[in-house]
């Protein structure tokens, strides 16, 4: 494992937990390091960058394929058995579980900080309100659950049919939400009030969970370098889970579309921009651009500063409507700037307008919409004044979720109807 790892791990530590805390890790990771010296060369990958490895590694203590249904097995992978001998089959491993390693170390000598849950705190998507009951489904209206599996494992999801679906009638557009850490498809179906919108506009919602197996705190792994690959991870269960909703039901296959909210909105771009041919659009609300991050410790930095060097995509990606608070302390406001600046081709074709407005009793927004000479719509981005890491315009109903702002939902639909 490089080192520089354990320099921004030492950085993180100190930006979550304060000095004293900080002082701890840096112990903890300078025993990671003297473990790793006693060992073999082969005890851990030289080049290991992410927290789950991709199909190939040399590590062979973690599945990254089937982390949502295997437990983790900790350990040290290594052909040495005089290693193997010294070294405890309840040690986690460094390579694969730095962050329960750091807390194994602080453990053994006696130091009362659960890194877990300072991490957590850092990673999650702000405070959490306690949700009113749910809103009765209209007539007719189905919200029923599936699954589907693949190489890569299996994830339930919900789906919200409109009581306007008929199998004989023309195909309803369908929109892929992917909810922020902690939530699940009935919380942040609540919250955002994507349903009742769709009931409006004839449109089938699906909710693809994160399980906490394969995220201590239910967040889609964007920032891990094997759930940034097409056909790998969870990108590839998330486009598996639209298509068998296409195959299943009358879907019109041009108008698919992936939104979604915090680590949900930076794993919306990382799915959209791999399966262009899927998703016609992106929305992304207080998410990151693609790629972002590789590990941890660059995740949290992206988070606080925005990224460091996010990579380009294609001129041809698809249109993308983006909000994001100007008051959000979990991921920096300058995360949605620079997801507009890496899907659109702004010095080419775009031509931007800007409008500001407020909400009655609520907050003001300023909105930047690109679009190309014949009016055609490349993106949009909305940044609201004084709100936080929270849905626009969102219900009590659910968690994260702001009522003072302009409503996401609606706005990213009526953007998504307008993509030719």
């Amino acid at each position: 494992m490089k080192l520089p790892f354990f320099n921004h791990m030492r950085a993180a530590a100190q930006n979550l937990m304060g000095k004293g805390a900080a002082t701890a890790m840096q112990h903890a990771m300078e025993q990671i390091r003297l473990h790793q010296a006693q060992g073999p060369a082969s005890s851990a990958p030289a080049t290991m960058r992410d927290i789950n490895p991709p199909p190939g590694s040399n590590t062979t203590s973690v599945t990254a394929e089937v982390k949502d249904t295997a437990p983790p097995q900790y350990g040290f992978a290594s052909n040495d058995t005089e290693a193997s001998s010294t070294t405890s089959a309840s040690t986690p491993n460094p390579a694969t579980h730095p962050t329960e390693f750091a807390q194994d170390m602080l453990n053994r000598m006696g130091i009362k900080i659960d890194l877990q849950a300072n991490i957590d705190r850092a990673i999650d998507v702000g405070t959490v309100t306690h949700p009113s009951p749910a809103t009765p489904l209209p007539e007719g209206a189905r919200f029923i659950s599936g699954s589907y599996t693949n190489h890569a494992g299996t994830r339930k999801y919900k789906l919200y049919i409109p009581s306007s679906y008929h199998e004989a009638a023309n195909p309803m557009p369908l929109l892929v939400m992917l909810h922020g850490c902690t939530q699940d498809p009935d919380d942040f179906a609540a919250g955002t009030q994507m349903n009742q919108v769709a009931e409006e506009m004839g449109c089938l919602v699906a909710y693809p969970e994160q399980t906490a197996s394969a995220n201590h705190s239910k967040c889609w792994n964007w920032f891990n370098a094997i759930d940034q690959q097409r056909e790998q991870g969870e990108p590839s269960i998330i486009a598996g889970i639209a298509q068998q909703i296409i195959d299943e039901y009358q879907v019109n296959e041009r108008q698919v579309y992936v939104a979604g909210l915090s680590a949900g909105g930076a794993m919306a771009v990382i799915v959209g921009t791999l399966y262009p041919e899927l998703f016609a659009a992106v929305g992304v609300h207080s998410g990151l651009p693609f790629a972002s991050a590789q590990d941890l410790p660059s995740a949290l930095s992206a988070m606080k500063r925005g990224a460091a060097a996010p990579r380009k995509t294609a001129d041809s990606a698809q249109p993308i409507i983006v909000f994001h608070g100007d008051s959000d302390t979990t991921v920096n406001p300058r995360n949605g700037e620079q997801v507009i600046e890496q899907r659109l081709p702004i010095n080419k074709v775009a031509r931007p307008s800007v409008q500001s407005g407020s909400v009655p009793n609520g907050h003001s927004y300023t909105q930047t919409t690109h679009t190309k000479a014949d009016g055609t719509p490349l993106g949009e981005h909305w940044v609201v004044h004084g709100a936080g890491h929270a849905w626009s315009g969102g219900s009590a109903h659910g968690t994260y979720t702001d009522a003072k702002g302009p409503d996401a939902s609606r706005e990213m639909l009526r953007f998504f109807q307008n993509v030719k």
